[in-house]
């Protein structure tokens, strides 16, 4: 990527109002994203299929007119959304020349199973071929996911340890890494948990290379803006939150009370699309849906 885009996307990337739109559903969420857009699985007979349909669902998203680069300043693609095209032109390359939307790119190959309370990522094969792939098609910056469900702080460390140590694999390819260790909501812990998070995170940044920023996607936090040091930190471009499982409106008003941290949702996102919609009430749905989450990070 040339440096002065770079240097562009980077300076969006931390200073600009809106959101970022996460639109990097796998093979595994893919079939409820679909169902809750309106379309089950007897409508496709292969997984080949199965992905066609939803690269139409997040090409309508790309292409609606309420989806715009001073609301949206992200979007997180999944690899098949990298390689395919929107409107007959690369996704990466149409999010950024057509609507001034810096893309990322979904690198994690999913989850372990659960031990000791976490899901560690599973190995990145191809990792730095994935990463090559990623700046020749104009992506900006990646994305990786692991979850936490214990307030236990070794589990914790385990998780944060291995988000940190890919995403220095993910600098040196010039690429800016999101960190997304989710911490489940659903769990009576969940304030500890976070608690013991923050206090990982802040560890590990310590010995994080000064020169290379990076991000931070965390669920949104039962004690309210308690991920304000990293928002203020040199080296992270920007804290974005997670919907985690919320509705829209409950995660618009809990991102509300987080000052200076942004959303990144997916399914908060995509609630109240349907394949069945004119592409007007689309439209005017996805307008509305855009501009609360924009309010509510804007906070």
């Amino acid at each position: 990527m040339e440096p002065d885009r770079f240097e562009r996307q980077l300076t969006k990337v931390r200073n600009a109002p809106g959101f970022i739109a996460a639109l990097d559903q796998s093979g595994g969420s893919t079939p409820k994203a679909l169902a809750a857009y309106g379309i089950g699985d007897d409508a496709w007979s292969s997984d080949e299929e199965m992905f066609d349909l939803m690269h139409a669902m997040r090409s309508r998203i790309i292409m609606s007119p309420a989806f715009t680069g001073n609301r949206v300043l992200g979007a997180i693609l999944f690899e098949m959304t990298m390689d395919r095209t929107v409107d007959g032109r690369p996704t990466a390359e149409y999010l950024w020349n057509e609507l001034s939307i810096v893309p990322f790119l979904k690198v994690d190959r999913g989850l372990e199973a659960t031990r000791n309370g976490v899901q560690l990522m599973k190995p990145i094969d191809g990792l730095d071929e994935l990463c090559a792939r990623a700046v020749s098609a104009g992506v900006f910056g990646t994305k990786m996911r692991s979850v936490i469900a214990t307030a236990s702080r070794d589990a914790i460390d385990e998780v944060v340890a291995q988000q940190f140590e890919v995403a220095r694999d993910i600098c040196a390819h010039g690429l800016v890494p999101i960190i997304e260790p989710e911490v489940d909501i659903t769990i009576n812990d969940k304030d500890a948990a976070e608690h013991e998070l923050c206090a990982a995170i802040d560890a590990a940044l310590v010995s994080h290379p000064s020169d290379a920023p990076m991000m931070l996607k965390l669920s949104i936090p039962s004690t309210d803006n308690l991920y304000r040091a990293f928002i203020e930190h040199p080296v992270v471009a920007r804290v974005v939150a997670l919907s985690g499982g919320y509705s829209r409106d409950d995660a618009n008003d809990r991102l509300s009370r987080q000052h200076g941290m942004i959303a990144s949702f997916s399914r908060a996102l995509t609630e109240g699309l349907t394949a069945d919609q004119s592409d007007d009430e689309f439209n005017r749905v996805l307008d509305a849906t855009i501009s609360s989450i924009v309010a509510a990070s804007a906070t």
